[in-house]
């Protein structure tokens, strides 16, 4: 029995790159210029196409800034999974710092851009509220034990707390503003969140 090959349609292969380097571009300029939002142009320019090509792709720069925010989730999903989760108390908090603070590093300045530039666009609200969730997603899962220990209204009020702690926001000043190293920026989390956390009657001794 003969297989027939699978067709591969190379106009809508192309058109998903362009897309996707449209994507890329919008990302390089969001970072350089925020908070400003680069214009249709500029994005044409840099991605080595014309004006007319995004529009094809996207109806306005408000679609394309929700596609590139999508694209910066899926990028944070695979290269920053959650590890150390079985590991013991300190090297828990080390791992979330260090991963915490590398997403960080990477995307504050878009992050920067995609709150100052949200409006009224109830997509862009959306992706923010889902960045927060999901930060709070991970904290319940790195720290479970820690959070096992507390009484539901506490491990609310703590959730609140770290979640705010290890903000875009909270790197940004620490880096920007106090002039931190990454390391020492790494530090402040460490030494604030063991200090929040409640410990076993055994790590306490």
């Amino acid at each position: 029995m003969s297989v027939r090959p699978i067709k591969v349609d190379g106009r809508r292969l192309r058109s998903e790159r362009t897309k996707q380097l449209i994507i890329e571009a919008y990302l390089v300029l969001a970072q350089d210029l925020s908070p400003r939002v680069p214009t249709a142009a500029e994005i044409a320019a840099k991605a080595g196409y014309s004006v007319r090509s995004i529009f094809e792709r996207f109806p306005d720069i408000l679609a394309l800034q929700v596609a590139a925010v999508d694209y910066c989730f899926a990028q944070v999903s695979a290269l920053a999974p959650p590890r150390g989760v079985e590991g013991n108390r300190e090297s828990r908090i080390e791992a979330y710092v260090q991963t915490r603070g590398q997403t960080c590093e990477r995307w504050v300045r878009l992050w920067r851009s995609l709150v100052v530039n949200q409006g009224d666009s109830p997509e862009l609200k959306v992706r923010i509220r889902l960045a927060r969730e999901r930060v709070t997603q991970r904290m319940e899962l790195m720290f479970a034990p820690e959070f096992a220990m507390m009484q539901p209204e506490e491990r609310r009020q703590t959730l609140i707390v770290l979640e705010a702690l290890t903000d875009v926001e909270s790197w940004e000043r620490m880096r920007e503003f106090f002039g931190l190293s990454v390391n020492e920026a790494y530090g402040v989390w460490i030494r604030t969140i063991d200090r929040l956390l409640p410990k076993s009657s055994s790590e306490a001794v």
